[in-house]
Formats: C-alpha cells, sequence, structure tokens
C-alpha cells in the first residue's frame, strides 16, 4: 500500500519535470536559430495570409455616372459651378436615393453604403460613384442616383436657373476595383517582414562568452564571510 501512494505521489512530479525540459529544450532551440529567421519567418507568414485574404475576399467592383450644372438664360455662369458644389453634398441624401431606389430595384440602405458622390473645384461636374460585387448594379445604382439627381435639379430650376445634364452614362466595369491576391500578398509581406524585424529588435540577444544554444548560467550571490576565531561581530 505504502509502495503505490509514493508511485503516486511522484507520477505528477516526473510529469512535470518532464514537461520542464521540453521547455527548456524548445527555449534552447528557439535561441540557437539565427537571427535572420524572424524576419524569414514574419514575411512568410504575412506574405501567406495577405494572398489568402485576397483569394477568399468578394471582389468589388465600381462604376462611374457624370452631371454637369448648365446655367439657364439670364443666369451668372460662375453660379453653376457653385450649385454643382451643393448638388454634390446632396446626392446622397435621403432626398435622391429615395427615388433613386426606384430605378435601381435596391433599397436605401444599400444606396447610402455603396454609392459616394465627387465635385470638381474648376468644372462644374458631378460625378457618382457606386460599388458593389455584380458589375452591372454598380452601374445600374451609379446612373440611378446621377437620375434622381437630375429630375431633383428641374424640379427647382426655376429658383435657382441651373440645371443638371447628364453627361456620361455608367458602364459595367471589367475590372474589379479592389486588389488583387498578388497585391494583398505584398502587402502582407511588407507587413510581416516589419513586425519581423521589430522582433528581431526586441529579441534577447546572447554575448560574446555564451555558448550557443545554452542559456548563461546563474552566478550565486555573495555569501557573508565566516567570523574569525576569537572575533566577535559587532551587534
Amino acid at each position: 500500500m505504502t509502495e503505490h501512494l509514493s508511485e503516486d505521489r511522484s507520477a505528477p512530479g516526473a510529469a512535470a519535470g518532464a514537461g520542464r525540459r521540453r521547455t527548456a529544450a524548445v527555449r534552447s532551440r528557439l535561441r540557437a536559430l539565427p537571427p535572420w529567421s524572424l524576419l524569414v519567418a514574419g514575411a512568410l507568414a504575412g506574405g501567406l495570409a495577405g494572398g489568402a485574404y485576397g483569394l477568399v475576399r468578394t471582389p468589388q467592383y465600381t462604376a462611374t455616372s457624370y452631371v454637369v450644372a448648365v446655367p439657364g438664360k439670364g443666369s451668372d455662369p460662375a453660379a453653376a459651378l457653385g450649385f454643382a458644389q451643393a448638388y454634390g453634398r446632396v446626392a446622397t441624401q435621403l432626398a435622391v436615393l429615395g427615388d433613386a431606389q426606384v430605378w435601381a430595384g435596391v433599397p436605401v440602405a444599400t444606396l447610402r453604403a455603396s454609392v459616394r458622390a465627387e465635385t470638381s473645384p474648376d468644372a462644374p461636374m458631378v460625378s457618382v460613384s457606386a460599388t458593389s460585387a455584380r458589375p452591372d448594379l454598380a452601374a445600374d445604382m451609379a446612373d440611378a442616383v446621377t437620375r434622381a439627381l437630375t429630375r431633383h435639379a428641374r424640379d427647382s430650376a426655376a429658383g435657382t436657373r441651373v440645371t443638371l445634364r447628364r453627361f456620361a452614362r455608367a458602364t459595367e466595369p471589367a475590372e474589379p476595383s479592389t486588389a488583387s491576391p498578388a497585391v494583398t500578398g505584398l502587402v502582407g509581406l511588407s507587413a510581416g517582414g516589419l513586425l519581423g524585424g521589430l522582433a528581431l529588435l526586441v529579441r534577447p540577444r546572447r554575448t560574446a562568452g555564451d555558448p550557443p544554444g545554452r542559456e548563461p548560467a546563474a552566478v550565486p550571490g555573495p555569501s557573508p564571510a565566516p567570523a574569525a576565531a576569537g572575533v566577535r561581530a559587532p551587534r
């Protein structure tokens, strides 16, 4: 009975000792690796992660439609530039997107998340871009928003004396606007190499006297000298 109890008690201690030895062996092997291995490992991991992200992600397509502001009779031609800036700001508002959803066939939330408008400081032109996973839907959304914006400008032309006319319709894009897997792989490669370099900077360095693959031995602290015979230590 006593022998069985001693064996059961020694088993966890032996397992813990084996675990510590394996951990020490792994640390010793990691210390024995050359410093540039961190750079290579980080770059490879980043490149693989970036390439995998580019392959898994759904490609997005962007189509752009253009309208131009035209001044009416008796209106200052310079006013068209100011109204073009104003219409570019309201192109993504609910009043315009509410009408555009009828022609685009998508809800307002989709238009609000997928459509953006830009203006030029030199020309009275408004560009409306739409992004979608389908090329035909991207073109339909861009054209629908410009159509609704042109309609709103025509309804208020009596007071503004400026109208919007379609300058160019949106065409179905032939290539995605998102980055290709090769580009995302290169970005991941650069980021992984940078992280590997940072890890190399904070890695504990081995001194010249330490043998490779071994941790430096601990130096015992100083011990008090024994008192000489017949001499009492001061109190």
